[in-house]
Protein backbone atom coordinates (compact mmCIF):
# COMPACT_ATOMS: atom_id res chain seq x y z
CA UNK A 1 0.00 0.00 0.00
CA UNK A 2 2.81 2.47 0.79
CA UNK A 3 4.79 1.69 -2.51
CA UNK A 4 0.89 2.42 -4.23
CA UNK A 5 0.80 5.92 -2.14
CA UNK A 6 4.61 7.08 -3.28
CA UNK A 7 4.28 5.96 -6.77
CA UNK A 8 1.22 8.11 -6.66
CA UNK A 9 2.49 11.49 -5.38
CA UNK A 10 5.72 10.68 -7.57
CA UNK A 11 3.08 10.43 -10.80
CA UNK A 12 1.37 13.27 -9.62
CA UNK A 13 4.11 15.40 -9.23
CA UNK A 14 5.01 15.19 -12.69
CA UNK A 15 1.51 15.84 -13.59
CA UNK A 16 0.49 18.54 -11.60
CA UNK A 17 1.78 21.79 -13.68
CA UNK A 18 -0.50 20.12 -16.92
CA UNK A 19 -3.36 20.78 -14.65
CA UNK A 20 -3.55 24.64 -14.95
CA UNK A 21 -3.24 26.86 -17.89
CA UNK A 22 -2.13 30.24 -18.18
CA UNK A 23 -3.92 32.67 -21.01
CA UNK A 24 -1.43 32.23 -24.10
CA UNK A 25 -0.33 29.21 -23.27
CA UNK A 26 -0.57 26.42 -25.14
CA UNK A 27 -2.61 23.07 -23.64
CA UNK A 28 -0.05 20.84 -21.63
CA UNK A 29 -0.47 17.19 -22.50
CA UNK A 30 -0.52 14.49 -20.04
CA UNK A 31 2.80 12.88 -19.74
CA UNK A 32 1.52 9.84 -19.46
CA UNK A 33 -0.16 9.81 -22.95
CA UNK A 34 3.56 10.25 -24.59
CA UNK A 35 5.94 7.71 -25.76
CA UNK A 36 7.68 6.19 -22.85
CA UNK A 37 11.31 7.57 -24.29
CA UNK A 38 9.77 11.02 -24.58
CA UNK A 39 8.49 10.58 -20.86
CA UNK A 40 11.88 9.40 -19.92
CA UNK A 41 13.54 12.59 -21.74
CA UNK A 42 11.21 15.07 -19.81
CA UNK A 43 11.93 13.36 -16.53
CA UNK A 44 15.95 13.58 -16.75
CA UNK A 45 15.22 17.18 -18.55
CA UNK A 46 13.07 18.05 -15.13
CA UNK A 47 16.23 16.67 -12.44
CA UNK A 48 18.83 17.63 -14.60
CA UNK A 49 18.12 21.07 -15.55
CA UNK A 50 20.57 22.71 -17.83
CA UNK A 51 24.48 22.36 -17.05
CA UNK A 52 26.21 26.41 -16.99
CA UNK A 53 29.89 26.73 -17.67
CA UNK A 54 30.69 26.39 -14.31
CA UNK A 55 29.75 22.68 -14.19
CA UNK A 56 32.50 21.57 -16.21
CA UNK A 57 33.20 18.68 -17.22
CA UNK A 58 29.04 18.31 -17.39
CA UNK A 59 26.89 20.44 -19.84
CA UNK A 60 23.53 20.06 -21.18
CA UNK A 61 21.49 18.28 -19.04
CA UNK A 62 23.93 16.18 -17.39
CA UNK A 63 26.08 14.87 -20.21
CA UNK A 64 29.43 14.54 -19.07
CA UNK A 65 32.48 15.71 -21.56
CA UNK A 66 34.51 12.81 -22.58
CA UNK A 67 38.06 12.98 -24.07
CA UNK A 68 37.97 13.62 -28.03
CA UNK A 69 34.55 15.33 -27.64
CA UNK A 70 34.19 18.85 -29.46
CA UNK A 71 33.25 20.93 -26.42
CA UNK A 72 35.39 23.35 -24.80
CA UNK A 73 35.26 24.42 -20.92
CA UNK A 74 33.14 27.36 -20.77
CA UNK A 75 30.77 26.34 -23.56
CA UNK A 76 27.03 26.99 -22.91
CA UNK A 77 24.70 24.55 -25.10
CA UNK A 78 21.47 25.63 -27.04
CA UNK A 79 18.04 24.19 -25.50
CA UNK A 80 18.40 22.14 -28.96
CA UNK A 81 21.62 20.79 -28.35
CA UNK A 82 21.17 20.09 -25.21
CA UNK A 83 17.97 17.97 -26.14
CA UNK A 84 19.48 16.21 -28.79
CA UNK A 85 22.87 15.54 -27.02
CA UNK A 86 20.62 13.93 -24.11
CA UNK A 87 18.79 11.77 -26.65
CA UNK A 88 21.59 10.75 -28.21
CA UNK A 89 23.14 9.86 -24.85
CA UNK A 90 19.69 8.14 -23.46
CA UNK A 91 19.70 6.10 -26.95
CA UNK A 92 23.40 4.69 -26.12
CA UNK A 93 22.67 3.69 -22.58
CA UNK A 94 19.19 1.82 -23.52
CA UNK A 95 21.34 -0.47 -26.16
CA UNK A 96 23.75 -1.34 -23.73
CA UNK A 97 20.35 -3.26 -22.38
CA UNK A 98 19.10 -4.50 -25.55
CA UNK A 99 18.64 -8.01 -23.85
CA UNK A 100 15.70 -6.89 -21.77
CA UNK A 101 11.78 -5.87 -22.56
CA UNK A 102 11.77 -2.66 -23.96
CA UNK A 103 10.39 -1.08 -21.10
CA UNK A 104 13.55 -2.53 -18.98
CA UNK A 105 16.25 -1.29 -20.84
CA UNK A 106 14.46 2.66 -21.29
CA UNK A 107 14.19 2.21 -17.61
CA UNK A 108 18.17 1.10 -17.17
CA UNK A 109 18.79 3.44 -20.10
CA UNK A 110 17.80 6.17 -17.66
CA UNK A 111 18.93 4.89 -14.13
CA UNK A 112 22.67 4.94 -16.29
CA UNK A 113 22.16 8.17 -17.37
CA UNK A 114 22.27 9.19 -13.96
CA UNK A 115 24.71 6.68 -12.10
CA UNK A 116 26.45 5.20 -14.89
CA UNK A 117 25.80 1.77 -16.95
CA UNK A 118 29.05 0.34 -14.46
CA UNK A 119 26.90 1.17 -11.71
CA UNK A 120 23.88 0.33 -13.13
CA UNK A 121 24.84 -3.84 -14.33
CA UNK A 122 26.35 -3.84 -10.42
CA UNK A 123 23.23 -3.32 -8.98
CA UNK A 124 20.20 -5.59 -7.69
CA UNK A 125 17.71 -3.53 -10.44
CA UNK A 126 19.56 -5.05 -13.28
CA UNK A 127 20.43 -8.78 -11.56
CA UNK A 128 16.64 -8.76 -10.66
CA UNK A 129 15.39 -8.32 -13.91
CA UNK A 130 17.67 -10.06 -15.85
CA UNK A 131 16.32 -13.66 -13.88
CA UNK A 132 13.09 -12.20 -14.45
CA UNK A 133 11.86 -10.79 -11.10
CA UNK A 134 9.47 -7.79 -11.55
CA UNK A 135 9.35 -6.50 -7.98
CA UNK A 136 11.93 -4.02 -8.07
CA UNK A 137 10.41 -1.08 -6.24
CA UNK A 138 12.59 -1.21 -3.26
CA UNK A 139 15.86 -1.90 -5.29
CA UNK A 140 15.28 0.74 -7.88
CA UNK A 141 14.25 3.63 -5.23
CA UNK A 142 17.04 3.33 -3.14
CA UNK A 143 19.30 4.72 -5.88
CA UNK A 144 19.08 7.55 -4.23
CA UNK A 145 22.47 8.80 -2.26
CA UNK A 146 24.60 11.67 -3.11
CA UNK A 147 28.04 11.46 -1.28
CA UNK A 148 26.72 8.40 1.06
CA UNK A 149 23.92 10.46 2.41
CA UNK A 150 20.31 9.92 1.29
CA UNK A 151 18.96 12.85 -1.12
CA UNK A 152 15.70 13.66 -0.80
CA UNK A 153 15.20 14.98 -4.67
CA UNK A 154 16.75 11.56 -5.93
CA UNK A 155 14.31 9.88 -4.31
CA UNK A 156 11.55 11.42 -5.38
CA UNK A 157 13.27 11.02 -9.49
CA UNK A 158 13.38 7.70 -8.77
CA UNK A 159 9.64 7.31 -7.60
CA UNK A 160 8.71 9.64 -10.80
CA UNK A 161 10.79 7.69 -13.35
CA UNK A 162 9.61 4.47 -11.70
CA UNK A 163 5.64 5.68 -11.85
CA UNK A 164 6.19 6.79 -15.51
CA UNK A 165 8.55 4.11 -17.33
CA UNK A 166 8.11 0.54 -15.39
CA UNK A 167 5.85 -1.35 -16.44
CA UNK A 168 5.37 -4.09 -14.14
Amino acid sequence: MRKLLFLMVALLSVLGASATRRAGESPKVNIMSLPPFERAVIIIKKYETMHHPKHWPYIGYGHRVQPGEPYRRGCQLTESQADALLRKDLKKFIALFNGFRPSDALLLGVLSYNIGPGAVQKSTVYKKLRTGDRNIFKSYTSHCRYKGKFHKQLHQRRLTEIAALFVP
